[in-house]
């Protein structure tokens, strides 16, 4: 998201949820390093423990 502000959150993700460790506003996407604001955060990997920005990047990061 452009101009977003705020703190990073740390999140611990789960099976079709997360945990929120440390409050904020956003999480780093990472494929591609761009900040996901918590409420359109939709892809994330358990195993990894990573989130993703959209479907592509969730892909690529299966890729890897």
């Amino acid at each position: 998201m452009h101009g977003m502000t705020g703190q990073h959150a740390v999140l611990r993700y789960l099976d079709g949820a997360y945990h929120v460790v440390r409050q904020g506003d956003f999480v780093i996407c990472a494929v591609t390093a761009r900040r996901i604001a918590l409420g359109e955060l939709r892809y994330w990997s358990v195993e990894r423990q990573e989130a993703y920005v959209d479907a592509v990047a969730a892909l690529q990061a299966l890729a890897r």
